[in-house]
């Protein structure tokens, strides 16, 4: 890991708080300046992200939820791929080394790297007068040419999504004393639940395999169902038609809508559920939906894909189409 605070502070630093997770022989201890990953006859598949201070998460969230959240929408990137975590490099940019925040934060990145089985590798520690950020590059892999891409939908396939749709986006809210807090000031189970599903997203790597075998084309919903299912349509050249009342919620998004304290769209144009969204041929869509059941992972058909080059349609349960006014979460 490179430096960017004094050099003493920085081997202080790495040494007491990120050498510890540093399990794999390839990582050498973090004593040299990069890493090794031993050939295996798979793809290595890569992906990265960074969260940052204000864009991804708040200034007041606890440093246990920003580590987690931080691997796991890498993870969520690799499950959407059929791929299996291999490892991680981490550039943390820090405003002050911090036991207080430091300490939480490498133990529940630690407990997550091995839960997921997913070691740090290396990476950068660096001083910033600006917000915090924490940049993750992860590394997976797949048996060889086996990565489900974007590209591949046709006409006929069938949409699915794992867990529920919207949570995330509810829980940014009350966290923000939007108008959803109120609404849940009651429900403190509710409540949490959503700001968990904020917080702490759950990759969904036990589909890797049964997306990698059945999909057609797949990604993670990571800046609203609308707005990522029209990306994936235009890599292939195709549209969608889906049922809104067939979108999987949660029974405290549920009760919200029902309530009419936010409407749908806010739920499929919100960003951070890290979902899988995938399309499956039909011939395999029982066969997808059977071993994702096994494999403990709730996934929905939401509806199908269609030729033509238009946006997908949601169309709700009396033939209307909803008109959205905003596809998806825009980082710009």
């Amino acid at each position: 890991m490179a430096s960017a605070l004094a050099a003493s502070g920085e081997d202080s630093l790495i040494a007491r708080y990120f050498r510890p997770l540093a399990t794999d022989p390839g990582a050498f201890n973090l004593d040299d300046d990069a890493a090794v990953l031993k050939p295996s006859g798979d793809d290595i598949v890569v992906t990265t992200d960074a969260v940052v201070e204000g864009v991804h998460f708040l200034s007041g969230d606890p440093p246990e939820t920003i580590a987690r959240k931080a691997l796991r929408v890498n993870l969520s990137d690799l499950a959407a791929k059929g791929a299996t975590p291999s490892g991680f490099v981490l550039t943390l940019a820090l405003r002050a080394v911090d036991d207080i925040w430091l300490k939480p934060f490498a133990e529940a990145l630690g407990q997550d790297a091995t839960h997921f089985r997913c070691p740090l590798l290396g990476g950068d520690t660096v001083s910033t007068p600006g917000p915090l950020m924490v940049s993750i590059t992860a590394f997976g892999r797949v048996p060889s040419g086996g990565m489900t891409r974007r590209s591949g939908a046709a006409a006929g396939d069938r949409v699915f999504v794992s867990g529920t749709i919207g949570d995330a986006t509810l829980g940014l809210q009350i966290l923000t004393r939007g108008k959803v807090a109120d609404a849940v000031a009651r429900d403190l189970k509710g409540r949490d639940f959503l700001i968990e599903r904020y917080r702490v997203p759950q990759p969904r790597l036990a589909l890797a395999d049964i997306v990698r075998e059945h999909a057609s084309a797949a990604m993670d919903v990571s800046d609203g169902l609308a707005g990522d299912l029209a990306k994936l349509c235009n890599v292939c050249g195709v549209s969608a038609a889906i049922d809104i009342p067939s979108i999987p919620l949660s029974a405290a998004a549920d009760d919200l809508v029902s309530r009419q304290v936010v409407g749908v769209e806010t739920l499929i144009a919100g960003g951070d559920d890290y979902e899988i969204l995938c399309t499956v041929p039909e011939r395999s869509a029982a066969s997808f939906a059977q071993k994702a059941r096994l494999a403990g992972v709730q996934v929905s058909c939401i509806g199908g894909v269609v030729a033509g080059s238009a946006l997908p349609k949601f169309i709700d349960r009396d033939g209307a189409e909803l008109a959205l006014q905003q596809l998806s979460y825009s980082h710009f």
